[in-house]
């Protein structure tokens, strides 16, 4: 019997957005009312006159949150993030949905290992704090830093729509965190499947916005899957983001928040995963009849 080197990687990856993907309100939102903060207020008066000057918008937010917790008694701390985390509604049956996918792998291959990670532009210390943290391998996001009071004081890491793909080839390496910037100056396309944690064509990403625009032509360049999440209260044909998805971005589908079992959502995971599922399988008999 001759042997044959594996190549396959048998991991799949499922990446999620925070905000509005796996939460029915924007976190930044949640964030300023646990502050006593009007949201619409604050974002007319201290985000959008910075965005007008030419502020990146997350930028904008973190030093506009920075300024008013310096302007105040009761300042804006890591604890303030965490409480928001610790109790931000999530869409329906959200903490289900990660052994809903387990199951439904092992029924098909029980070799194959599923992972689950977080891409956020939002600050990252609020789903770090959720229940269903536990179910990621890693969570990326706009980091804050705190003061020896524990106050917030700076943006120690901004993710802009753009930087959020980053991430992506970050997770195919397999590198978690690195300061190293030769971590990443590699060509994706020109790397064995067995130096990668987990090829692309093997990740699906769910995301709702503008900011999921550049992962979703990532991984539709590679071959993965995307869905695109749009309100509960909505429709696909209102989903104010379509103009901005191009032919060549094009999703593996649209649908309804929410992660009942039998949501729409639900079941284009399910297949989603699935078919990576048995391409898996189908290299695996490809390798060994070589």
């Amino acid at each position: 019997m001759k042997q044959v080197t594996r190549v396959t990687t048998n991991r799949i990856a499922v990446v999620f957005d925070f905000d509005e993907t796996l939460t029915a309100k924007d976190s930044f939102d949640v964030l300023l009312e646990s502050c006593e903060l009007d949201p619409k207020k604050f974002t007319e008066d201290r985000i959008q006159p910075l965005i007008d000057q030419g502020w990146e918008k997350y930028l904008a937010r973190a030093y506009a949150l920075i300024q008013v917790s310096q302007q105040r008694e009761e300042k804006i701390t890591q604890e303030t993030l965490a409480k928001v985390g610790q109790g931000i509604q999530l869409y329906k049956e959200t903490d289900k949905l990660f052994e809903r996918l387990q199951q439904r792998i092992h029924s098909i291959h029980g070799d194959i290992e599923l992972e689950f990670y977080l891409i956020s532009g939002g600050f990252v210390d609020i789903p770090r704090n959720t229940p269903i943290a536990e179910n990621f391998e890693h969570m990326w996001g706009c980091e804050l830093h705190y003061n020896e009071t524990g106050a917030v004081d700076f943006i120690s890491r901004q993710m802009t729509h753009t930087e959020k793909t980053r991430y992506l080839y970050y997770l195919s390496k397999g590198i978690k965190e690195s300061n190293n910037e030769k971590d990443l100056i590699y060509n994706y396309s020109s790397l064995p499947p067995s130096d990668l944690h987990v090829p692309l064509n093997q990740v699906v990403y769910v995301g709702d916005g503008a900011s999921d625009v550049p992962c979703f032509d990532v991984i539709r360049k590679y071959g993965g899957m995307s869905i695109g999440i749009y309100p509960e209260s909505s429709n696909a044909e209102g989903w104010e983001y379509m103009e901005s998805i191009s032919k060549t971005q094009r999703l593996s589908n649209l649908v309804s928040a929410g992660f009942e079992d039998d949501s729409e959502l639900m079941q284009s995971l399910y297949l989603c995963v699935e078919c990576i599922a048995k391409q898996i399988q189908l290299q695996q008999l490809r390798e060994r009849d070589k």
